[in-house]
């Protein structure tokens, strides 16, 4: 069933691409190739959609392996996951509801190629390098658009990071890996993650590590329950804050985390 898919130009050719205010995907387009961001749910052709702006040839980088990121590669011929994500892309890719309706759609899942740190896609005028992020999963990625001084973070880094699910790394790992990267920060200027509407200032990725880091020292007195899915208190959540004098496309942030 195809839902609402919204395409909006954040700035000459990087496009934000909203499946039902569900999840959010990304078109990057160089002089000479184009890159998919995550296919999020597979509601809709994504791969028609990306044709009506560009004929360029086109392929696909998965941030990490949750299903509203990569369902939608089944319109796709290829795409690029880190490995230590493909036993999670597998479990959702292969549930009988999925096989189910990419038989009554004649679809099929492509096949993922390994990415890794360091490797870097050359678009034509516009270089993406990949950077490893485990946290929210083991396999997580963020991509450092080079000469636009843009971070493609996934669920990786945003205003609603999900902690608590199974996969998820330590909030102690979450801080250690952050910090290795944390040089990012004099690389780009903005942020756009999986379930954004704009950009976010880089230094939500900063903000995001001092929240992780204060639930690591146990200062969670200001936390309550965090309702999920099946509407139990399975979950706490964080506040962390921002800063008063940067751009952010939410005025609220919270770590979710295993009660």
């Amino acid at each position: 069933m195809e839902k609402e898919l919204m395409i909006k130009e954040l700035c000459p050719g990087i496009y934000l691409m909203d499946e039902a205010h569900e999840a959010t995907g990304y078109l990057v387009i160089g002089e000479e190739k184009a890159c998919v961001i995550d296919t999020m749910n597979g509601y809709n052709d994504l791969y028609q959609a990306v044709r009506k702006i560009t004929d360029l040839p086109v392929f696909v980088i998965n941030t990490h392996g949750h299903p509203d990121h990569i369902f939608g590669n089944v319109y796709f011929d290829q795409a690029y996951l880190h490995p230590a994500d493909l036993p999670l892309a597998h479990m959702f890719t292969e549930s009988p509801e999925f096989l189910q309706m990419l038989d009554e759609k004649h679809l099929k899942v492509p096949p993922f190629t390994e990415v890794h740190e360091g490797d870097v896609f050359d678009l034509g005028g516009r270089h993406l390098e990949v950077f490893e992020l485990p946290g929210h999963t083991p396999g997580g990625i963020v991509l450092l658009l080079q000469e636009d001084r843009i971070l493609f973070t996934g669920d990786a880094i945003n205003h609603h990071l999900w902690m608590q699910l199974d996969g998820c790394t330590s909030m102690d790992v979450l801080v250690k890996n952050l910090d290795r990267i944390m040089f990012l920060e004099e690389r780009a200027d903005r942020i756009l993650h999986g379930h954004a509407d704009d950009f976010d200032d880089i230094s939500l990725m900063r903000c995001l590590r001092n929240g992780a880091q204060e639930l690591c020292d146990g200062k969670t007195e200001n936390d309550t329950p965090y309702f999920y899915f099946n509407g139990t208190a399975e979950a706490m959540q964080h506040p962390f804050s921002c800063l008063p004098d940067r751009h952010y496309q939410s005025e609220h942030s919270v770590i979710c985390y295993k009660n």
